[in-house]
């Protein structure tokens, strides 16, 4: 790990993990909320009453290039807001650049902290986990197909890892941090796509919905991310006090409310969210021909590094971290010596990181490995330490 930096190890992770939008859903309300168990359904026709109208004006009236030159160089949360947009898009900045008044600061720092002191962890689980998870979510796997992005997932995902990656700064919420720009950015652009993809017929022909990105297909990527996460960590019992459980739960809660999730949908506890996850995400993770295609692309990336990381280790382990049945769907060829070693490889790393063995591995080497391959698979555009710049689209993939 020495040789790759932080930045490169979260930014894949999030990148394949945030590959795109999220599926379809029956999202209901947490029990603490002001609708409580009465809006159980609702959340699946609810998209973003704030952005999406403005979106359309600007999309409409051509005024996208020039927001996109206007907040390149908008990046930190205590930038002034860009210049050169539209007054009415300055306006809606304006309101929207701030944390909600629920966030806890302490809460806050202490997510970051545990995201930096857990970075391997989360990186392993974002990527392989959540990243190709999403490839199973149908309405994710064909929006993020057919959206202009997906003709180029490379690219894509050098520029989606940003959310992740400024999401786990130590200074995420605060002035010198990015993140709350980086999900302001992200607000609209998945505006400006709900707007743009009912105009593709690739798309329409396999959608099931009219408007992609309801806030209930939100809170299904929340779950095969945060959720998900959690789960696993205390699966694999790494260390995970109350405390650390309850701040990362904070981060997350913040960051969905900055892409326009209304607050009384957002889960209050892990337990209402793994309630939420169980009923919303679990049923309807199943294959699709996009899915099945993005998976492979994603994947397939890693022949363009030689660093001693087979595809079926990379295979394995994606079957490891979710399922042999859902390996089955992508049509991960089974590599069985492979197989066993990552089923001996990871317990016995995790057991040494966390003080639960005094010997070293010989294994170390090949996780090291698998780490470095991933992260070149994307990161050559995160080399220069800056963030990767988030642009709205104009049109959608074509080809």
């Amino acid at each position: 790990m020495e040789n790759l930096s932080r930045r490169k190890a979260l930014s894949l992770g999030v990148a394949l993990g945030l590959v795109g939008v999220a599926g379809p859903a029956q999202a209901w309300a947490s029990t603490g909320s002001a609708k409580g168990a009465a809006a159980a359904t609702g959340a699946e026709g609810v998209w973003d009453a704030v952005a999406d109208p403005l979106m359309v004006s600007m999309l409409e009236n051509g005024h996208v290039p020039a927001i996109n030159a206007g907040w390149e160089s908008w990046v930190n949360n205590g930038d002034q807001l860009p210049s050169g947009v539209p007054a009415e898009f300055s306006t809606y900045l304006g309101q929207v650049n701030k944390l909600p008044s629920w966030a806890d600061p302490v809460k806050l720092t202490r997510a970051a902290d545990f995201n930096r002191r857990r970075d391997l962890y989360l990186f392993m689980l974002y990527g392989l986990g959540s990243g190709i998870m999403s490839t199973v979510i149908p309405r994710e796997a064909k929006s993020v197909y057919w959206a202009a992005g997906g003709s180029n997932m490379q690219d894509r995902a050098a520029k989606t890892f940003t959310f992740g990656y400024d999401l786990s700064q130590l200074k995420a919420f605060e002035p010198e941090g990015q993140f709350i720009v980086t999900a302001n950015k992200t607000r609209v652009v998945h505006a400006a796509v709900r707007h743009l993809l009912p105009q593709s017929p690739h798309w329409t022909a396999v959608s099931d919905e009219k408007i992609p990105i309801s806030i209930a297909d939100i809170l299904v990527t929340f779950h095969s991310l945060g959720t998900y996460v959690h789960r696993k960590l205390l699966e694999w019992k790494i260390s995970f006090p109350a405390a650390d459980q309850e701040a990362f739960l904070h981060s997350w809660q913040v960051a969905i409310h900055l892409l326009g999730v209304p607050d009384e949908y957002i889960p209050q506890t892990w337990a209402e969210a793994d309630a939420q996850s169980a009923q919303v995400l679990t049923p309807i993770l199943t294959p699709t021909t996009e899915g099945i295609a993005l998976a492979e692309e994603l994947l397939g990336l890693t022949a363009q590094v030689d660093l001693g990381v087979t595809r079926g280790f990379l295979n394995e382990f994606v079957r490891y971290v979710l399922s042999d049945e859902v390996g089955d769907w992508l049509g991960l060829k089974r590599d069985y010596v492979a197989a066993a070693a990552v089923r001996v490889a990871w317990p016995a790393y995790i057991a040494f990181r966390e003080g639960l063995s005094p010997v070293m591995p010989g294994t170390f080497y090949a996780v090291d490995q698998m780490v470095r391959a991933l992260g070149m698979l994307f990161l050559n555009k995160g080399d220069s330490g800056t963030t990767t710049p988030i642009t709205i689209p104009t049109g959608n993939r074509t080809d």
